[in-house]
């Protein structure tokens, strides 16, 4: 019987997955596991400063397009449930108190393994880092 042949994106897609598998030594599930929370945590942390950047109205960085008198505050720890277990994303304030994050919000300390499943099949898909935390945003 004779090997489809493979879609040479996949392919590349595959090999970059397996090299950076190897680099981070990851052998187990259990090690699988600690990945995705890890993942999932990073997401979270990107799409909340993507949140705090459309309430302030600028970026991290770029305070010199500032418009508002509010601005950032730095992080604060924050511990919530997920289907990997419990992840700790860093959450950004406002120096007002003004910020209500909608992907993860005050007083929650579960997240929808629905959103778990969707990042991580966005990321199955092929999509990058970059292409997931702007979609987050978006949302």
């Amino acid at each position: 019987m004779a090997r489809r042949n493979r879609d040479p994106e996949r392919e590349a897609k595959r090999e970059k997955m397996s090299s950076l598998l190897q680099e981070l030594k990851v052998s187990s599930m259990e090690d699988i596991h600690d990945l995705f929370k890890e993942m999932i945590g990073t997401f979270l942390e990107n799409g909340l400063e993507g949140e705090l950047d459309e309430e302030l109205g600028y970026s991290k960085y770029d305070y010199k397009n500032k418009t508002r008198d509010n601005s950032r505050n730095g992080t604060s720890p924050k511990k919530a449930r997920s289907s990997y277990g419990e992840i700790d994303p860093n959450v950004p304030r406002d120096r007002k108190g003004e910020f209500e994050p909608e992907l993860v919000k005050k007083q929650q300390t579960s997240i929808s393994g629905d959103i778990e499943e969707k990042i991580l099949s966005m990321y199955a898909k092929g999509r990058t880092t970059s292409d997931i935390e702007t979609h987050i945003r978006d949302i």
